[in-house]
């Protein structure tokens, strides 16, 4: 068998076996056909966000309060931006990869060299990679932190790939970022597996990515804080103190890096380790694009799709509660099962592969009581109404935040819930545009809270509004033809002339 057939025999295979549920979130439908927008259209100011917010080879998040590449945030910004430019999507990525240490982690943040020390806290000088993380192999030429976050960007390479696959095969994207991929799920399923039961725990409450959830406090009032003296908040320059985690909860994410850093970046026994259920979910989504690139580049699939349905299944034994409805997070230093209802146990919705029960029981959960979907808000909101830590300005306490509305949206679109799935997306949509793009809102009012024009906010609003709603779908073709661009019409690109952007 030649090579094309070869290809073409595996993409076969691995497509008859992930039918319609796997499209919403790794094959979403094209755009419907449409006018270029005309000037100060949203799209036209969302993909502004992202141009200002461009460094040249990645984006931050926000020029004042977060002026460095964020992993996380790069991934989301990934998915969005391949609507504006391929390439750039493509360069956000490799850029994140390039900084990956040589044990496979990929450090939450990437620090640009010409931004001061004390523009954000904590700074190069405190993590030290290049010296403490020299045992874990932290590279020298770039200075990161030494922690990690959730690992979406096997998710966003693929979907990359897919807004010009024939860009993305010309430049080899698929072939350069899939063994740094590969590596850097590997230290996550094995590094990383503290608790013996598959699934990959965070070391510190910064790498979940949900920073300040409620679902911290039991597992950090363990953690003894880091003096005050020791540290400066350079977030207190740009937010209200009111909204930001409190200077207790500050000194013990200190502490927690801290003791990390000393102990050279090594991962085992700590005071702080955690099973999160969105962190896992978000492994389980990249191994399955994982699967699809592998099928991609010319190898079988099959293995990292069996591994994901193995994940699967030990998320669901380890942090499923049938009695709530919900996924929690398990403390492996502590009593089990955290209950506390976070947005983070409804975005293992963005599975296709979820039994269900699971995926309809988690559908009652947000649109009940504790989240209000629907009914009492029309967004997701970050932790319980009802909870006794609800807050609805402060971090990650209450308020909703894009990126996890994005994927909830996904998962209800997977799981055959269209309508609403439409009104979440025109919400986010709404919100995004009355805010100028803020970091997180208010739940009830849609009031902005934490940074305006937030790139993922940007990012993510562009992709939603290239999710036609489902009244409008089109048939979905499983594949693009080689060399096939997106044109400007459709996806409602500017300043470009050429089908798949800027080659």
């Amino acid at each position: 068998m030649d090579r094309t057939a070869q290809l073409t025999a595996h993409r076969a295979a691995y497509q008859a076996q992930h039918t319609a549920p796997y499209q919403a979130v790794y094959d979403p439908p094209p755009a419907v056909d449409a006018p270029p927008p005309p000037a100060g259209s949203l799209q036209v100011r969302a993909a502004r966000v992202l141009e200002d917010n461009w460094t040249g080879t990645s984006t931050v998040p926000s020029p004042a309060l977060y002026p460095h590449q964020w992993s996380w945030d790069s991934a989301f910004i990934a998915i969005g931006l391949r609507h504006v430019s391929p390439l750039r999507a493509q360069t956000e990525l490799e850029t994140l990869l390039t900084a990956q240490w040589a044990d496979g982690r990929v450090p939450h943040i990437v620090f640009n060299p010409s931004v001061p020390l004390d523009a954000y806290f904590p700074s190069p000088d405190f993590w030290r990679s290049s010296t403490a993380g020299r045992a874990a192999g932290a590279p020298r030429t770039v200075q990161t932190s030494g922690i990690v976050q959730p690992p979406v960007h096997a998710l966003a390479a693929w979907l990359v790939h897919r807004a010009d696959p024939g860009l993305s095969r010309a430049r080899g994207f698929l072939a350069r970022v899939y063994p740094r991929l590969a590596a850097w799920h590997r230290y996550l399923l094995h590094r990383r597996d503290l608790g013996g039961g598959g699934l990959a725990s965070v070391v510190h409450p910064w790498e979940q990515g949900m920073d300040n959830s409620p679902c911290w406090d039991a597992p950090l009032s363990r953690v003894r804080p880091a003096p005050a003296r020791s540290f400066r908040r350079a977030d207190l320059d740009h937010g209200a103190a009111e909204d930001r985690p409190t200077d207790l909860d500050y000194g013990r994410y200190v502490r927690l890096a801290t003791d990390y850093r000393d102990g050279c970046y090594a991962d085992g026994p700590g005071r702080f380790a955690v099973e999160d259920p969105a962190f896992n979910a978000l492994l389980i989504a990249s191994e399955h694009a994982l699967a699809r690139i592998a099928c991609e580049l010319g190898a079988a699939g099959t293995a990292r799709h069996a591994r994901a349905e193995r994940l699967t299944a030990a998320l669901v034994e380890r942090l499923w509660d049938p009695a709530q409805g919900m996924f929690f997070c398990r403390d492996l230093r502590g009593a089990g099962l955290i209950p506390e209802r976070s947005v983070s146990g409804l975005v293992p919705l963005l599975l296709p592969g979820l039994p269900p029960d699971i995926a309809a029981a988690l559908v009652r959960t947000l649109t009940g009581p504790h989240f209000g979907l629907g009914t009492a808000t029309r967004l997701v909101p970050s932790y319980d109404l009802l909870g006794e830590a609800f807050d609805p300005h402060r971090y990650w306490r209450g308020p909703a935040w894009f990126n996890t509305g994005w994927l909830v949206e996904r998962g209800l679109r997977a799981h055959g819930e269209p309508a609403r799935a439409d009104a979440l997306r025109e919400a986010l949509v709404d919100t995004a545009d009355g805010t100028g793009f803020a970091e997180y809102v208010d739940p009830y009012t849609g009031a902005a809270c934490g940074a305006p024009g937030f790139s993922w906010t940007a990012a993510l609003t562009l992709d939603l509004l290239h999710t036609p709603p489902a009244s409008r779908l089109r048939p979905v073709m499983a594949e693009s033809r080689p060399g096939q661009g997106v044109s400007p019409a459709r996806t409602g690109t500017f300043d470009r002339s050429d089908k798949g952007g800027d080659r």
